[in-house]
């Protein structure tokens, strides 16, 4: 296979934002979660859990709660007053209503999906009509002292339940008048001069309310009565959230300690036909607050302050062995926050705030296989860029020799020009951008820099002529099928004749630059395509999708080379199965054509085109210790597939020339290090 010197890159500083809440859609299968930051991130779980979009955040946008409407309408509410729906194709708020009642705590919809209820700081309850193409204020229920913090609707849609400090009032839809109130005990007798502060509440068919409060207690309420039923003290901290499941016969409560607790509806003893509410599961994958919870068919989905997305499988809803088994935590965003310069040995990180611009050290040792060397030119911080106005960055890129930078949030479009000579750093903004450049979703430039590709937000690519004294407008591709999906990859050839383009539908389409015109459309696969490249020699298009699955397409023939029928027919190694997130960046070796390099964020592998498939179940290999293996051995012994898993967590890797291989890692244990203590620290022999 080869040998690398590897550039290992350890100083992106990447920090995710914590998860604040999530909603998950089990019409359309998709999970809806709002970080910190004001970002919104949706997540498909009939593919792989890919995350398939992402809303770039605001510096003017705080969420508090998240909601889905109908398959395809999402709504988010925050601490600025606002309430926000989001254009799903575009990826950006469509439009923003201001409820009048100061910063929204709280949202929830009925059942009937026809009006949205608001808990705001003025203690008013507001309710909104949801109409085809937007909402619209109708009445506010009775204003109640102190903030409105949790809300859930009866599934008859007549009652709410409202949750605030000591109190939990139900509120008549109809009349707006509250018509029961709640006394919430604040728990043992050193706490009882302290609020209790009730989280969530969630309100059940059999008019139970349940709520989880800051005294730890997770309760059950007769709503008719207003009686305890029920009492379960789970933590010595606050209960954040809760969850009950579509058939309310499971409910997840989130912690401040960072565990999630788990209370099915069973029966005490068996044979008897009386169920009751009974602590069954704990988990514990976090190590701060759980702000959001919530259960599908087959997991328990968990997020908080640790910024990582947990889907927990219930094994007992599990019927057959597969991804719906694993446990999976996602970190990191599915796709790649780093471009590269390889000529210059330039890096390009992409912040929500600001993009930086580092050039890689170097040595001049030579070492044997293995050694670490010596950094005799120190890595460098060339530049640091940051972003106007509130809006983050979506998408960035740097071109090929280093010369030009570019960049795009859901309102603007900036592109500079770079001059590095030594030590000396000069940047200069291209002033004039044709008409046509309003945002993008993706941008790349052309192997000789000549040209920006830049997929719009109306689902068309503009191809736009650069030089030092103007930039061009040539022309716009749009996609055959008319689709009106979001385009989230970009691929160009190196002879600068072929582009290829990825969209939300599956679809990948072929552009000829030479002639201006669309020249075919891959066959649609039906799992979004994660990452994808043109080879440098054969122009042939290798595309990897969320399912881990990997086609080669001949562009010039127009269909799948004789390699790709035979990996589907084989396929690789099942190791290769074992991957838990997909593949987001795929590169090729320019010394060994037949060589192509991709990553997820566990390992990189090289697969070389030449070799015999693995297949299945073939007999796996190390190939970190050749001098175990016996030269008559060696010819059978030799994978196609290679894998190494020494650098991780990946977040990009790429060669450049000379052999050298840079791989940017970002250590859990520095994000870990940026997290505010955890309420509760693990002691020794505990």
């Amino acid at each position: 296979m080869g040998e690398f010197k590897v550039h290992r890159v350890r100083f992106f500083d990447f920090m995710p934002s914590g998860i604040r809440c999530m909603a998950f859609n089990s019409k359309a299968d998709r999970l809806a979660l709002a970080r910190l930051n004001g970002s919104v991130e949706i997540f498909n779980f009939s593919n792989n859990y890919f995350q398939e979009k992402v809303i770039p955040g605001s510096d003017s946008r705080s969420i508090e709660a998240i909601c889905w409407v109908g398959c395809d309408r999402l709504f988010t509410a925050g601490l600025n007053g606002e309430v926000v729906e989001y254009d799903l194709e575009r990826l950006c708020p469509k439009y923003t209503l201001d409820a009048f009642g100061g910063p929204i705590w709280t949202a929830a919809c009925n059942s009937a999906e026809t009006h949205f209820a608001f808990g705001c700081e003025d203690g008013s309850v507001k309710l909104f009509e949801i109409l085809p193409d937007k909402i619209q204020f109708e009445r506010n229920l009775d204003r109640q002292k102190g903030r409105i913090l949790s809300l859930s609707w009866h599934k008859t849609g007549t009652l709410i339940a409202a949750g605030s400090l000591d109190v939990i009032r139900v509120f008549d839809v109809k009349s707006g008048h509250s018509v029961q109130r709640i006394l919430v005990d604040r728990g043992p007798a050193g706490t009882r001069n302290k609020d209790c502060v009730v989280w969530n509440v969630a309100f059940l068919s059999d008019y139970t309310i349940v709520s989880g409060d800051s005294a730890g207690k997770v309760q059950l309420w007769d709503a008719n009565k207003g009686t305890l039923i029920k009492t379960h003290l789970v933590s010595k901290w606050d209960v954040l959230s809760l969850s009950v499941s579509e058939n309310e016969d499971s409910i997840v409560a989130g912690t401040s300690e960072g565990t999630v607790i788990q209370f099915q509806l069973l029966s005490p003893t068996i044979g008897d036909a009386e169920t009751q509410w009974i602590r069954t599961r704990t988990f514990k994958h976090h190590t701060h607050d759980v702000r959001a919870v919530t259960e599908t068919k087959t997991s328990v989905v968990s997020g908080g302050l640790d910024t990582q997305l947990v889907i927990c499988p219930l094994m007992d809803k599990v019927e057959v062995k597969s991804s719906e088994s694993v446990l999976r935590k996602v970190i990191f965003p599915h796709r790649s926050l780093v471009s590269c310069a390889k000529k210059p040995s330039l890096l390009l990180f992409q912040f929500p705030d600001q993009l930086e611009l580092w050039r890689l050290g170097g040595t001049d040792t030579v070492g044997k296989p293995g050694e670490s060397l010596p950094v005799t030119r120190k890595p460098e911080k060339l530049l640091q860029l940051k972003r106007k106005g509130d809006d983050h960055i979506c998408c960035s890129t740097i071109s090929e020799c280093g010369h030009w930078i570019a960049y795009s949030t859901v309102s603007s479009i900036r592109l500079y020009q770079l001059q590095c000579d030594n030590n000396n750093i000069s940047i200069s903004k291209v002033s004039k951008l044709p008409k046509v450049l309003r945002s993008a979703h993706q941008l790349q430039f052309s192997a000789d820099s000549s040209k920006l590709f830049v997929a719009s937000e109306q689902a068309t690519i503009h191809v736009i002529s650069l030089s030092r004294s103007e930039c061009k407008h040539v022309h716009t591709f749009k996609p055959k099928s008319g689709s009106s999906a979001p385009v989230h990859l970009l691929a160009a050839s190196a002879d600068g004749q072929w582009l290829t383009s990825a969209n939300r539908h599956c679809e990948i389409n072929v552009y000829n630059l030479k002639k201006l015109k669309h020249h075919c459309m891959v066959p649609v696969y039906n799992s979004l395509p994660s990452a994808m490249a043109i080879h440098p020699e054969t122009n042939n298009l290798l595309v990897t999708h969320a399912d881990q699955q990997m086609f080669e397409f001949g562009i010039v023939d127009k269909q799948y080379t004789d390699w790709s029928r035979k990996l589907q027919k084989e396929g690789l190694h099942r190791c290769r199965l074992k991957w838990g997130t997909p593949v987001t960046h795929i590169t090729f070796n320019p010394q060994a054509p037949s060589q192509v390099i991709l990553h997820d964020m566990h390992m990189f592998c090289i697969i070389d085109q030449s070799l015999p498939l693995d297949g299945l179940k073939a007999q796996f290999y190390s190939q970190l210790t050749p001098k175990d293996t016996s030269e008559t051995d060696k010819p059978r012994k030799n994978n196609a597939l290679k894998i190494c898993n020494k650098y991780q967590p990946l977040l990009h890797v790429n060669l450049l020339e000379d052999d050298w291989l840079v791989v940017v890692e970002r250590p859990l244990i520095d994000i870990h290090s940026q997290l505010p203590a955890p309420v509760r620290q693990k002691k020794f022999g505990t």
